[in-house]
């Protein structure tokens, strides 16, 4: 157990304790990997897999989360999104290593609104806006040169004008069926700590063995 587990032993995960809502139980863990200065807590690995099962993960952003789900943006015409288009199962990661604190979550999912979209890609950074436009994603291309040549076309292009969000980029939205919290504890003897959203929408709560 490091020194910053040891600050937050207050908060000792146990299943008579924890929120019975899993988002109110997941945003306080969150703010508490803000506040100990966690680079990128906002990180999550996302895993997904075709309709024939074949898996793929990898690393994305969090960018929303309320009683709705969690929420991503991507390029709709990328990798993962093709793959969310024939299984939209998929898993997300958060893991915070120095708190020793892992957030496992399952559930289905599906693409936010339109206008979610648009009002989340207005508070891009500019070159990231025009990076959405440039990319190809998930595309095999010839080099980098062909990426810097379509971002400097653009930026003329864009110069005097506000950058509208593309139709192929959006957000993504996971409604949550499962979500395990976990805490490293001594002896490998971990807390584990596992919701399961039931018929009538509400949560169950249990302990599982590390």
């Amino acid at each position: 157990m490091n020194q910053q587990q040891d600050s937050t032993s207050a908060m000792a995960l146990d299943e008579t304790t924890v929120d019975r809502d899993p988002i109110k139980q997941f945003r306080l863990w969150f703010d508490v990997a803000v506040a100990s200065g966690s680079r990128l807590q906002e990180s999550m690995t996302l895993a997904t897999a075709t309709s024939d099962g074949k898996p793929s993960a990898r690393v994305v952003l969090l960018k929303g989360v309320n009683a709705d789900g969690f929420v991503f943006y991507t390029n709709y015409r990328s990798a993962k999104a093709k793959e969310l288009d024939e299984n939209p199962q998929a898993a997300l990661v958060f893991y915070w290593v120095e708190l020793d604190r892992q957030v496992r979550v399952e559930g289905t999912v599906g693409r936010v609104s339109e206008e979610e979209s648009d009002q989340y890609f207005k508070t891009r950074p500019r070159e990231s806006q025009l990076g959405a436009l440039a990319s190809p994603q998930s595309e095999v291309i010839e080099s980098r040169e062909v990426l810097e040549e379509r971002l400097r076309a653009l930026e003329n292009d864009y110069r005097d004008r506000e950058v509208e969000r593309p139709a192929h980029w959006g957000g993504y939205r996971l409604k949550p069926e499962r979500i395990e919290f976990w805490e490293n504890r001594p002896g490998r003897l971990h807390d584990r700590i596992l919701y399961e959203r039931q018929a009538d929408g509400s949560w169950s709560i249990a302990r599982l063995a590390p």
